[in-house]
């Protein structure tokens, strides 16, 4: 067992080492998650412990991900900075609404965004309920995360254009009231998670709370259909109501969105996982002091 003080953790993510600076004692080994860590000192008068990871069978390969990750962030930036210029230029202007409408072209994939990142939470909190693998309860904090900065900027984005087009920043209109549902929805699992620690009573409660939150994204997506209120209709796959050049444009940014997403998604996992671990440690050497 560890048997003094960690003075400083020092966590380098490309290699997936971690360092205990100051920290002696005998050798230790531990599972956790895919990754079979060793701690060792390699003699009692040096003040270095290294924790390395070794891979186990059917790991993911650690050289891989960064790689990913650029490709991913790099197509995402490339999406995003191609559907800017088209959603001004070459997407034609909107004959009632004005330039405004031209918000349209990230509203709706920021919106979303809002919509996947519950649904991808509550998937899966459904499968850290089943097979009680944490690495899925990382998944859903990190989609957590993610999708409050979305749907929050969703409901920004749409008071712009409805102060320009109704008159005023907010109306309770069906399909708005069901997005700030979502949005509470969204602040009440991070209090909670936050609240309770990382516990499995807090990843327990996180997952209930997104399995009865995702049944509002349906309402949001139907909302237009089965009230009758102020926010415009489906757009995308109704004949004549959009031209052509506006769905290429609104197809290029929720692609280069939706890769933004992932591309969040593979960081704010990775942070995830390290502040577990990190937490982890910390907890193990202070109750061993």
């Amino acid at each position: 067992m560890i048997d003094t003080f960690v003075v400083r953790l020092v966590m380098r993510v490309r290699k997936q080492s971690y360092t205990l600076l100051r920290v002696k004692g005998r050798k230790q080994r531990f599972i956790h998650g895919a990754e079979d860590f060793v701690i060792f000192s390699p003699s009692v008068n040096k003040e270095t412990t290294q924790i390395t990871p070794r891979r186990v069978a059917g790991s993911v390969s650690k050289e891989r991900l960064p790689l990913v990750s650029l490709i991913i962030g790099v197509l995402a930036f490339v999406g995003i900075m191609t559907a800017i210029p088209m959603a001004f230029f070459y997407a034609p202007p909107e004959v009632v609404q004005g330039p405004v409408q031209r918000i349209f072209y990230f509203h709706v994939p920021i919106a979303w965004i809002g919509m996947l990142a519950f649904v991808v939470m509550a998937i899966a909190s459904i499968g850290y309920l089943w097979k009680r693998d944490e690495r899925l309860d990382w998944a859903a904090r990190a989609s957590a995360e993610i999708g409050t900065v979305f749907i929050t900027l969703t409901l920004i984005t749409g008071s712009i254009w409805g102060r320009t087009t109704w008159g005023t920043w907010w109306s309770w209109d069906p399909k708005l009231t069901a997005s700030l549902v979502l949005w509470f929805m969204y602040i009440g699992y991070l209090m909670i998670r936050s609240y309770m620690g990382r516990t499995p009573a807090s990843a327990n409660a996180g997952a209930v709370l997104a399995i009865i939150g995702v049944f509002d994204v349906p309402i949001i997506y139907e909302a237009v259909n089965l009230w009758r209120g102020l926010h415009p209709g489906a757009q995308v796959g109704v004949a004549g109501a959009l031209p052509p050049e506006a769905i290429i444009t609104l197809m290029v940014s929720l692609a280069g969105f939706t890769l933004l997403y992932t591309f969040l998604m593979l960081q704010v996992y990775q942070f995830q996982k390290l502040q577990t671990l990190a937490q982890r440690l910390r907890a193990t050497v202070e109750y061993d002091m």
